[in-house]
């Protein structure tokens, strides 16, 4: 809620939701702000919950560096009717997985995980399997050698 009221102060537009949900816990209803620039805190910060900042941009350049000007990379999602544009853009966004034309579609035998400061390795799929093996067979071996 606090960042919420500090970018309407900074000249940002809530149009919809921006308030508590409920009594309990920290929950917030479906939000979408505008009227954002790249340096407000609610662009620049990773926010996790239905909270959409909706920023302008003037070309495919242009909204590539404002994605990838973040020190997160969880994830990115657009919609294209162009494929062979939607592969080119994907491999210049720096995120762990990026969604075309769909949101938050994951599958488990698939890893899912972030860039930069998003995420702690991968999740789901073999690499998830193997950091599990792993640390397991490191804590039984540390066990036997009384380390």
């Amino acid at each position: 809620m606090e960042r919420i009221q500090r970018a309407k102060a900074q000249g940002a537009t809530v149009h919809l939701g921006g308030e508590k949900y409920g009594t309990q816990g920290y929950w917030v209803k479906p939000t979408i702000i505008t009227n954002t620039h790249p340096d407000m805190e609610i662009v620049k910060e990773e926010m996790f919950g239905p909270v959409a900042v909706i920023i302008k941009f003037e070309d495919e350049e242009n909204v590539l560096k404002l994605a990838n000007d973040s020190p997160y990379g969880l994830a990115a999602s657009f919609f294209t009717k162009d494929l062979t544009r939607s592969v080119q853009v994907t491999n210049k966004l720096q995120a762990g997985t990026v969604w075309v034309n769909c949101v938050n579609e994951l599958y488990p035998g698939v890893p899912y995980g972030g860039f930069k400061q998003s995420g702690v390795g991968r999740e789901c799929g073999q690499y998830a399997l193997d950091t599990y093996v792993v640390h397991i067979l490191s804590h039984r071996v540390r066990n036997l050698s009384g380390h």
